[in-house]
């Protein structure tokens, strides 16, 4: 039985609107869940190998255990685009929650001052920031 609903969301892995047919659908396709669950299986590993050491080291000085607990583990596969200096049109448009086109459109009028690398159009915070103002 095939449905009829069409479900505009964003894939969980890469970013990446695309259309979903049931509601529990959270990646764009095959590759990306094959990814997020290697991304959240080497996580666990990771998760594990701190909590051990943790273990070991508690006869160790609190300063030595303060410090393992404080190691950045990364976690996800985004930056948080507040953070970022400059972003792609893509970036640019998930931020602001409009779609590509609006923000192509908006560089072509002159309205969002961009640069190109290589194939590539780069925006910088500042503009994003300044858009408002």
């Amino acid at each position: 039985m095939s449905s009829n609903i069409k479900i505009p969301k964003f894939c969980q892995h890469c970013g990446q609107a695309f259309v979903a047919q049931t509601t529990t659908t959270r990646f764009c396709g095959h590759k990306c869940a094959s990814r997020a669950y290697k991304q959240r299986k080497r996580e666990e590993k990771v998760q594990t190998t701190l909590s051990d050491q943790i273990k070991s080291v508690t006869s160790a000085n609190s300063e030595n255990l303060q410090s393992l607990q404080s190691l950045p583990v990364k976690t996800g596969n985004f930056l948080n685009l507040r953070d970022k200096e400059f972003l792609s049109v893509q970036e640019t448009a998930i931020l602001l929650g409009a779609s590509r086109w609006t923000i192509q459109r908006m560089i072509q009028r002159a309205e969002l001052k961009a640069g190109k690398l290589g194939r590539r159009t780069i925006i910088p915070r500042s503009e994003i920031d300044n858009l408002f103002n």
